[in-house]
């Protein structure tokens, strides 16, 4: 039993340690934005004119997912549900919007979000096995 919770416990610090850049990356982009949107008045002074709305919801998703990823390091539950619903979200967009077909171009933001899905789907992985472990009575020998 031991050797279970030592591995429990290392899961949780892989999806820590996976989480933490993630989370910096993400927040550090949105920051970038919010200091352009206050200094110039537009988040992206460079974007095109007519831009449509669907290429904006994938980035605001894994936005919202690594909220869900600074939550979950203390829900691990509520976190690992808010980072996997919002990767799904942004995955059935993506393959909609941006076909696998489309060539290597089109694989970044597949890669972007299997890297913010991760630490997410560990984190649930953690949650379960603690969430069987708290459930079943230690039987001493």
């Amino acid at each position: 039993m031991k050797s279970r919770a030592k591995n429990t416990k290392r899961l949780r610090l892989i999806a820590r340690t996976w989480s933490v850049p993630v989370i910096a990356y993400v927040f550090l982009f949105a920051g970038g934005y919010f200091v352009s949107w206050v200094t110039t008045g537009t988040a992206d002074p460079h974007a095109v004119p007519d831009y449509p709305f669907i290429e904006n919801l994938p980035p605001l998703f894994l936005f919202a997912a690594a909220i869900g990823l600074l939550i979950a390091w203390w829900r691990e539950k509520l976190g690992s549900l808010i980072n996997l619903s919002f990767c799904l979200a942004a995955l059935v967009i993506l393959l909609i919007h941006w076909p696998l077909t489309g060539g290597v171009r089109n694989l970044v933001p597949y890669g972007l979000l299997v890297i913010v899905v991760v630490p997410g789907i560990l984190f649930f992985a953690y949650w379960r096995r603690l969430d069987k472990s708290q459930g079943v009575p230690e039987v001493e020998l």
